[in-house]
């Protein structure tokens, strides 16, 4: 019979990249807080965990990151300009993120990869099961995967990541993990559970021993922390959480392993990339209802006087 864990409660949100493929709008604006129609990217992430029962989110954050800081803050003298004129629905726009979960940051210094982030979350965690969610990746709130990645880690152990397929000639963009069938499948809803036997970062298309492609959700066991401090740079010169999620994959459950994958079919909204991410803005904005309905007649009439010209 399985033995079910304790539920995670902490979670850790990379956020120290210079986002580079965004300047000049990065230069004095985190990446992070570019918006997604009329929330800033990083808020969705913060709700998605929140929405996993993870009430605890440490940033992992860089210089010139304080409008994070900020945003997730009381901001006393608008709310109080919001009250004056009465404007109760955008007051409790504006009180949301500073109610979503405690909030906590640490500075990463050098920027030595997804690893080296991690680690800078050891100390937060102490011992306990978290979650990683980066920022780029944007999971439909209808669509729980990371729920059902902690009902995974909770039955099985070890740590568990997200994986979708991709088309072979994209695989060299993502780690890729070669999997196994799992007998365990829990609730069975909302992702096939596989067990990885080998994962490797941004593989050759010849050379990848799947195109199943880890996307940015894990749930890790804190043994992972051990293995990253042991772990060489790797690809690109950084310490690749990828190679230490290799080693916690060939591992019994006493030693910190093994690893699972959720293979995840459900709404995903790529803002790392800046056609994904006007991509994404107009599949998010076309399926609000207060804009939905003007936005989607407007974008009827537009795509086709352009398919005329």
């Amino acid at each position: 019979m399985t033995n079910v864990r304790p539920h995670p409660t902490k979670a850790v949100v990379p956020a120290a990249g210079l986002g580079t493929r965004f300047l000049p709008a990065t230069k004095a604006t985190p990446k992070e807080m570019l918006p997604v129609v009329d929330k800033p990217a990083i808020q969705y992430v913060v709700e998605e965990a929140a929405a996993a029962g993870l009430s605890d989110v440490l940033m992992v954050t860089g210089r010139n990151k304080r409008a994070l800081e900020d945003h997730f803050d009381r901001n006393y003298e608008l709310e109080e300009q919001l009250t004056r004129k009465g404007d109760e629905t955008k007051l409790e726009r504006v009180r949301e993120s500073s109610t979503l979960a405690t909030m906590h940051y640490v500075r990463q210094g050098d920027p030595k990869g997804l690893g080296h982030a991690v680690l800078c979350a050891e100390q937060h965690v102490a011992g306990q099961a978290f979650a990683v969610l980066l920022g780029d990746d944007l999971i439909d709130p209808r669509d729980p995967l990371l729920s059902r990645m902690i009902e995974v880690q909770r039955a099985l152990g070890g740590s568990v990541v997200a994986l979708i397929e991709v088309d072979p000639s994209q695989i060299h963009l993502y780690g890729c993990a070669a999997v196994k069938p799992s007998e365990w499948q829990g609730s069975g809803k909302d992702g096939e559970v596989v067990q990885v036997t080998d994962l490797v970062e941004k593989p050759d298309s010849a050379e990848a021993p799947s195109n199943y492609a880890v996307i940015g959700r894990y749930v890790l066991d804190p043994a992972v922390f051990e293995v990253l401090h042991g772990t060489a740079p790797g690809r690109g010169g950084e310490i690749q959480l990828t190679d230490a999620l290799r080693t916690l994959a060939g591992r019994g459950a006493h030693e910190g392993g093994p690893v699972h994958g959720v293979l995840f079919k459900g709404r995903r909204y790529d803002t790392g990339d800046r056609a994904d991410y006007l991509r994404a803005i107009v599949r998010l904005a076309c399926e609000r209802e207060d804009l939905g309905p003007g936005f989607r007649a407007w974008l009827r009439d537009f795509v086709g006087t352009e398919l005329k010209a």
